[in-house]
Parts: C-alpha cells; sequence; structure tokens
C-alpha cells in the first residue's frame, strides 16, 4: 500500500484552496475534462479537508467543486436510482458547460440490488416472494420490472440529458462477468436499451483486455459505439485490468483512476473509500501521460476521472495531472 505519511499527506492533499481546473484543449483538437469521482465522501467533506469553512449543504457543496472542476462522476446511482428531481438540481446548481457521468444501477449492470433501495413503485411490482428478500438480481425480476428499471433510471436523468450535461452513463461489469458469448450478449443488450444515451463500459475482469482476446473486446465495443473506460488499478488481482490506451469511440473516451491500494482492492472495509485510499506520486501520474496522449488523438473528448476518493486525494491528484497536462504539450 502507498499511503503518504501524515506529514506529506497534508502537504498535498490539505486544506488549501485548489485552483480551478480547466477544460483542457488538446494539440490534437479534442477535449479532456478531469474530475473526480465524488463530492460527498464523508471523508472528504469533513472539515479542513477540500471544502471551505460554511460550505456544508449539498447545494453550497455542488456549486463549490463545479467551481473547481469541470466533470464529476455520480457513485449514489449504483445503489439507488434517483429521482428525477435530483437530476433537475444538479443541472441548477453547476454551471454551462458542466458534465457528470452517471453510474449505472446495479441491476442494470448484473449486480444485486437492495429491495428496500428500490423506489417505492418499483417494490410494490415485485412478487411477493421477491419483495421480503433482501437483495435482487434482475434475473430474478420479472420482464415487466427489469424494464421499468432500465426506464425509471434513463427518466430521471432525462434533465441532464437535456441540458447538455451528460458525460455518459457508466456500465462498470462486475469481476465476476468474464469473456462469454451470454456476457457479449448482455453488453448488447444494454446498448439497445441505451440507444441515444452516451454509453461507456469498464470491465473488472482482466480476461477482457488481456492479449488473447483483447482486439475482440475491443470490437465489440466499437461496433456497438460504446466508450471504452480504461482504468489503473491495484495489480496482482484478477480484477486488475491492464491499462490499455485505447478509444472505441470517436465521441468519447474515459480511464478512472482507482488507486494501487493491494490491501483493501478486494478486503472488507467499513467505509467504501478505504478501498481507494491512495495518493498517486508524481511518477506515477507522468507514467500516463503518453497514454493520455494516445487516447486523446483518437477521439473527441476524454474524461480523466479520479476515484480515489479518501480525503483529499483524489481533488489533489486531479489537480496535479491537470498541471502536467500544461507542462507536456498535450494541451494546446
Amino acid at each position: 500500500m502507498h499511503d503518504p505519511g501524515t506529514a506529506i499527506g497534508a502537504a498535498r492533499a490539505g486544506a488549501a484552496e485548489p485552483q480551478r481546473v480547466e477544460v483542457v484543449r488538446t494539440s490534437a483538437g479534442g477535449r479532456i475534462r478531469i474530475g473526480v469521482a465524488s463530492w460527498t465522501d464523508p471523508s472528504m467533506t469533513a472539515p479542513g479537508v477540500f471544502y471551505p469553512d460554511g460550505v456544508t449543504k449539498p447545494e453550497s457543496r455542488l456549486r463549490y467543486y463545479a467551481s473547481r472542476f469541470p466533470l464529476v462522476e455520480v457513485d449514489s446511482t449504483y445503489y439507488a436510482i434517483p429521482a428525477r428531481r435530483m437530476a433537475e438540481l444538479w443541472v441548477d446548481r453547476t454551471p454551462d458547460g458542466f458534465t457528470f457521468d452517471v453510474k449505472a444501477h446495479a441491476l442494470m449492470t448484473g449486480q444485486p440490488s437492495e429491495v428496500n433501495r428500490l423506489p417505492k413503485e418499483l417494490r410494490e411490482a415485485l412478487p411477493a416472494g421477491l419483495a421480503r428478500k433482501q437483495r435482487v438480481y434482475a434475473t430474478d425480476l420479472p420482464d415487466e420490472v427489469r424494464d421499468e428499471v432500465w426506464r425509471s433510471f434513463l427518466q430521471a436523468l432525462e434533465p441532464l440529458r437535456e441540458a447538455g450535461k451528460l458525460g455518459a452513463i457508466l456500465m462498470q461489469y462486475p469481476k465476476w462477468f468474464v469473456p462469454s458469448r451470454d456476457n457479449a450478449a448482455s453488453i448488447e443488450d444494454a446498448r439497445r436499451r441505451l440507444e441515444g444515451w452516451p454509453t461507456a463500459v469498464e470491465f473488472r475482469h482482466k480476461l477482457w483486455l488481456e492479449d488473447r482476446l483483447r482486439d475482440r473486446t475491443l470490437g465489440l465495443l466499437r461496433r456497438n459505439e460504446l466508450a471504452y473506460v480504461a482504468v489503473d488499478s491495484p495489480p496482482g488481482f484478477d480484477s486488475s485490468v491492464p491499462p490499455v490506451p485505447e478509444a472505441t469511440s470517436g465521441k468519447l473516451a474515459i480511464v478512472r483512476f482507482h488507486g494501487r491500494n493491494t490491501d483493501t482492492w478486494e478486503a472488507k472495509v467499513t467505509q467504501v473509500s478505504q478501498r481507494f485510499r491512495y495518493l498517486y506520486d508524481e511518477r506515477q501520474l507522468r507514467e500516463w501521460l503518453p497514454k493520455i496522449r494516445a487516447i486523446s488523438e483518437q477521439t473527441e473528448e476524454l474524461h480523466l476521472v479520479f476515484n480515489n476518493c479518501y480525503g483529499n486525494y483524489a481533488t489533489t491528484n486531479a489537480l496535479e495531472i491537470a498541471g502536467m497536462l500544461a507542462e507536456s504539450g498535450i494541451a494546446r
């Protein structure tokens, strides 16, 4: 595990107000947006970490975050389908040009959902046997209920799309979602359901991107006009996907930085942010510069999302890589 000591961590990720990170215009004519995967994690909202004194309400936090970064990823939608009103508030509280990447709900990517976190209408539509369960999978649901999950999710996000603030719906598949004909068909089914919506795919099993299947996987995404999500993650696990610098859509590509904390990556943790407690050093960030250049030359827009959302680690690394891009010649 790489975690700076208290003094170093305070110096690099302390309470100093960050400068604004602008959208990067690349020498290839595209754009790079930089942001983090949460603006509400408790370790980030703690006093003196990222937000100034007095910035304690949901509205003021999002307004402040959006004054510093042009992009954010919404992870809460994985756990609960949002209300349309929530998306309307996100639109109202952010400036023109701000972008949200939104993680798909668990049931949309083959993962379980807690029944009590489903919208009331969906809970009431469940057969009695399923309604009594603590968790359900999409494969458990009647077809009409499964269809309603997708419809409700997209209806809730419509204000973002209408306002031009939706970057992508992030389909993050679980580590047990391995290469197979059935799973390729699941991706194609998701594409049909998300027709007209910008969509990106992240794999959590290394087999999808290892040498033997890499071209086939990237071809699947290209045929379906799905943006590929490259990742930086802890090494040594089946879920350690190699960082392939490719774009499968001419419109969008995403890189997500999960940190490299091997101690907690697949361990049980009391808080999700513990899994991502990792502050990249300068050398590790610079390793990505040639990959970022290669990806940015293949697509109109590239999102760099720091998911090491522990304290101020993600915002610190996002600010640092923005500076490196300005120095590297990637930025115009």
